[in-house]
């Protein structure tokens, strides 16, 4: 199972994939860790996203998305392309599902990761991405979905 973490802020969408597969993890490498869009009240910029998103989810052949849900309301509220760019993703044939930071943590605390960031060959700014996919193959693991 191939999974695709998706961390959205501001116009950016950052990723990274995880693989379980024989008991163990693999992050795959990936041509691309992050997608910018700087003109989001263009049809145009919305549609290209699109298109490279999925194409990179083809090519990979990942199986689903997680995106890390962000506040609607309040001082901490995701911006407006940032919500634009999720609407963006959902519209697929892959399974999305958007988690809760508070569940990500409860996964994480409940079975961490036995590598570092290194290790895995993440950048730093990779790892909410990778923690959400984390945490959501540690709930088909287990069932909790």
């Amino acid at each position: 199972m191939n999974i695709c973490g998706v961390e959205l802020k501001g116009g950016e969408a950052v990723i990274s994939l995880l693989n379980y597969e024989k008991d163990a993890f693999n992050v795959p490498e990936c041509r691309q860790i992050s997608f910018s869009i700087s003109k989001s009240v263009e049809t145009e910029s919305i549609r290209e996203f699109h298109f490279a998103f999925h194409k990179l989810m083809e090519d990979y052949k990942v199986t689903e998305i997680v995106i890390i849900e962000r506040e609607q309301k309040g001082k901490f509220a995701g911006s407006a392309t940032s919500f634009k760019l999720e609407a963006s993703i959902q519209i697929t044939d892959l399974p999305v599902t958007v988690i809760s930071p508070v569940i990500i943590k409860e996964e994480l605390k409940r079975n961490p990761p036995q590598a570092d960031l290194l290790t895995l060959g993440l950048k730093r700014v990779q790892l909410p991405a990778f923690e959400a996919a984390f945490a959501q193959q540690n709930r088909r693991m287990y069932d909790k979905i």
